[in-house]
């Protein structure tokens, strides 16, 4: 049996490593150390994506929690170097592009253990961005890497990664969503709250440039009272985006219209269903790109630049500029119907993880 640790730390990572989680069982070749490092850790944002995902209890719970950048990667080597010291992995699987990947992967090096990443190869070519600087290390470093899109192919041959490194699975976020769909439909939680399908917008806001920007996050503030114009707004908020709307003094208009529901972060299932029957979804996500992409829903990712190019060349995604004429613009286009119709990206066919499972089990001992 190979001894596999999954490193999960953030919401997108759960619903990643539930689908990795559930090949490896399921192929019989490997015994699976869950590892939660804490990174995210408030029981809304956590604890519910693991029940709803039907995945085991982390067997190891670092509780890191919140910190800098700095001060939180550092935290994540120094318990993940304990953990792999009293029980040596065969391979750590890391996913992603957060804080705890480039962490576990640097620890898991440093300890000659070899590291499979799995969403390699994504960029956004943004050195402002966190995420990016993760992204680049972690595939530079990983023996493994396990693409989810054509573009990742590109950027890891032109970064001059070996092709006996690079495998292009799938996508295994897309994995999760196929297994839970119907579960999801069936929570009927869009129609609970008494929203319309197809009338309403879903908002997502989380990334540093949007919301610890005054004049940025008034600016997306405005454009959500723009779109309640035309149709409900829903706004699941992040905690810290909902204390940076409060000390700009934008939380109380927003609060107060009628047809803006602040909310506080909700289940995986819960929110695929407001996904898939949302008119519009305004983002900064990353994972959203994809999901709405592959439920074939309109999305409006504004950001100057996307790591998830297919979602645009291929999928229902749209990079839009912060500002408040160009996104009341796509509403408008959104609910008339005139959005551009995308098809499903090559691979992203629910089965990532079992071909990830399948080549890790065959390639491990060559490593």
């Amino acid at each position: 049996m190979i001894k596999a640790a999954l490193i999960a730390g953030a919401r997108p990572n759960f619903i990643k490593i539930a689908a990795l989680e559930k090949a490896f069982s399921d192929s019989g070749q490997f015994l699976n150390t869950l590892i939660h490092t804490g990174q995210h850790y408030d029981a809304k944002m956590s604890d519910i994506f693991f029940r709803q995902l039907g995945m085991p209890e982390p067997e190891l719970f670092l509780g890191i929690g919140s910190g800098s950048h700095a001060a939180q990667t550092a935290a994540v080597m120094v318990e993940t170097e304990k953990v792999f010291l009293a029980n040596r992995p065969d391979v750590v699987v890391v996913v992603g592009d957060v804080n705890s990947t480039v962490a576990t992967a640097l620890t898991a090096k440093k300890m000659c253990i070899p590291v499979a990443h799995v969403e390699a190869g994504l960029r956004s070519f943004d050195p402002g961005m966190p995420e990016e600087i993760n992204r680049i290390v972690t595939d530079a470093i990983s023996d493994l890497l396990y693409v989810s899109e054509p573009s990742g192919l590109m950027h890891l041959k032109n970064e001059g990664v070996p092709d006996h490194k690079v495998v292009f699975a799938g996508n295994v976020m897309i994995d999760s969503l196929r297994r839970f769909e119907d579960k999801a439909r069936a929570t009927n939680y869009s129609e609970s709250i008494g929203l319309n399908a197809g009338r309403y917008f879903l908002i997502t806001a989380h990334r540093p440039a949007m919301v610890d920007n005054d004049v940025h996050l008034g600016t997306f503030a405005r454009s959500l009272l723009g779109l309640a114009e035309m149709g409900d707004v829903v706004f699941p908020i992040h905690p810290r985006t909902s204390k940076r709307l409060e000390s700009i003094g934008l939380a109380a208009s927003l609060a107060s219209n009628p047809r803006i529901r602040l909310t506080e972060p909700i289940g995986y299932l819960e929110f695929m269903n407001l996904m898939m029957h949302s008119g519009l979804i305004v983002t900064d996500s990353g994972g959203i790109q994809e999901e709405s992409t592959a439920l074939s829903v309109p999305c409006a990712t504004v950001r100057p630049n996307t790591e998830r190019p297919v979602t645009i060349e291929e999928g229902t995604n749209v990079l839009m500029n912060l500002d408040v004429g160009e996104i009341t613009a796509a509403g408008e286009k959104a609910l008339s119907g005139n959005w551009k119709k995308g098809r499903i990206p090559a691979l992203w066919d629910g089965k990532a993880a079992n071909r990830i499972a399948e080549h890790l089990a065959n390639t491990l001992s060559t490593l």
